[in-house]
Parts: structure tokens; sequence; C-alpha cells
């Protein structure tokens, strides 16, 4: 039984679920390349674990003529918090995919889907199957898990306050008022929002040390994957960074060092938005060819079932 002061709040990013024209090519990469192990292969779904996360899958890929988000997973602490967040959802008005009720894939469980006021279908899920993850050894250059998403939004405080009062995020930072760090655990954030048209951003994996993110920077080069900003270290949240594109010019970071936060100490800070801000160390600025991000148009994906 819950006390009387449960708040009803995701625990962490499980998953994001996507769609490829060329689902050959993104399996390869995330598994060979970029370090996950593939897990199961289920209705046209390929699923992808990352070796030090207990979460039954990281990565979700299905193959389609357009490249999209179809889904981003979020686990609970138990059915009733799924419900309860389920009904907080209705409750703010989104449009439902899928009732409370036996998950979908490998790993079982119980969940709810509902999309987010820009499109976004999400999952909450809860009682899968975990997996016997592992401690990775030095030099060992791959993911230990999904660190967060960022996300562009038309109207960044109003995504905020669903994530916040819907999914229980709380705000851990904001860079200038265009970028906004939100979390759900003790890392500093699971997820932030920049400003732009509603698509998503990028996927991070966190690696065990800033060694490793080089490693694995180095290994994208040796493959000729291609980078798009870094290597660097942000302020709000003071991680590394090493940015890349999968072949089917989806975004993905490494990233190491992410700072954890006290939910009864933590001050949220306003950083003024200068180029030292975003990349204090000022080496994802200087490398020629380097550009932070492509022209962005809204997710392919915005208000579809997902398959």
């Amino acid at each position: 039984m819950r006390d009387a002061g449960f708040m009803a709040r995701v625990n962490d990013l499980q998953y994001v679920a996507l769609a490829v024209p060329d689902l050959a090519a993104e399996r390869a990469f995330f598994g060979t390349t970029w370090g996950l192990v593939e897990v199961a292969e289920q209705d046209g779904k390929v699923y992808l674990a990352a070796e030090g996360s207990p979460h039954p899958f990281v990565i979700r890929l299905r193959e389609d003529a357009e490249r999209k988000t179809e889904l981003i997973g979020f686990s609970a602490d138990g059915r009733d918090v799924v419900d309860a967040i389920f009904a907080k959802a209705t409750a703010a008005g989104a449009k439902v995919i899928a009732e409370p009720g036996p998950a979908e894939g490998p790993a079982g469980g119980y969940a709810c889907r509902f999309f987010d006021p820009e499109g976004r279908a999400l999952e909450v899920v809860c009682d899968g199957t975990q997996r016997a993850h592992r401690t990775l050894e030095k030099g060992e250059a791959i993911p230990l898990g999904i660190s967060h998403v960022v996300f562009h939004s038309p109207d960044i405080k109003r995504l905020q306050g669903f994530y916040e009062e819907v999914l229980g995020f709380r705000l851990s930072d904001w860079i200038g008022d265009f970028m906004v760090f939100l979390r759900c655990n003790t890392a500093h954030h699971r997820l932030a929002i920049l400003p732009g048209p509603p698509t998503l951003n990028h996927i991070a994996f966190d690696v065990s040390s800033i060694d490793e993110m080089m490693r694995g920077l180095a290994r994208m080069h040796e493959n000729n994957v291609t980078l798009t900003w870094g290597p660097g270290r942000h302020t709000a949240g003071n991680n590394t960074f090493s940015y890349f594109l999968s072949p089917n010019g989806n975004a993905v970071e490494y990233t190491s060092d992410l700072e954890h936060v006290d939910d009864e100490d933590w001050v949220p800070q306003t950083f003024a938005p200068t180029p030292a801000i975003t990349d204090q160390w000022g080496t994802g600025r200087i490398i020629p060819g380097n550009v932070p991000h492509a022209e962005l148009s809204p997710d392919k994906g915005l208000w579809q079932v997902p398959a």
C-alpha cells in the first residue's frame, strides 16, 4: 500500500522505438558498431539491449518507408503507478492509444500508451522481464544503457508542463529560456527540450567514462560513422559528448559523467546561453567539419499509432 504522500511518476527512460527505411543497416549499426546486443525479433521488430542495463531493451527497430520515431518508453514502479499515470494523462486531455493492460513485446509486463500534446506516442510500462546485465570491463567502449532523449518543441513550456504533471518529471536546469532539462530519477536529465518543430533531436547512451567515450569515438571513425558534434563537455549536467548519425539519419550520442542530483537539495539554475555553456571545453566548436544539428522537420511518426 502506497503512503499518503505517494506521487505517481515514471522512474526511468526505458527505450526508443524507431522505424527506418533500411532496417538491415540500422540493425547492424546499433548492434555491431554502436555496441548494443540483439535480444529478440518479433512481428517484424528487432529489440536491442545494453550490456550494462537491466532494461529488457533500449532500442526497437522496424522497417518502414519513412524514418520516424514510433514510441518512447518509460518505466514505472508497479501497476498502480501505470494506472495512476494513465488517469493523469486522460485527465489532461491526452489522446489514448491503449488503456492499461498486457504490454507488447518479448519482455511482457503491464503498460499503457498515449500521445503527448504534440503527437509523440508514449508508453509507461512495469513488470517486464529484466535482463541479467553485467559490469563492463575497462576498454569496452559500448553503452552502459540509454541515458536521455532530447526533443524539439514549438512550445517548450507547455510540453514541459505535460511531462511534469502527467509523468512526474522534475526540473533540473534551464539554458536561457530555450532549453530545459528534466529528470525522473537521480540522473540530471532523462529528457531535455529545445525549440523547433516537434521531432526527436537525439538519443543518448551512457558509457562508463570519458576514456570509453573517446574510444567509442575512435571506433565510429574507423567504421566511417559521421561525427556531427564533439567531443566536448556540456555544462548543464556536466556530461561529455560525441554525436553521430546512424545509417538512416538518426542522431545518437555517447555520453559519460552525467551529473546525479538529490531531489531534496537540488536547486535548478538558469545558465546564460553562450557557446561555452553548451560545450565548456570548446573542442566541439574548433574541430573542422563539425556541425551541431541538421535542419529539422516535424517527425513523421506524430499522431500515428505505433505498429
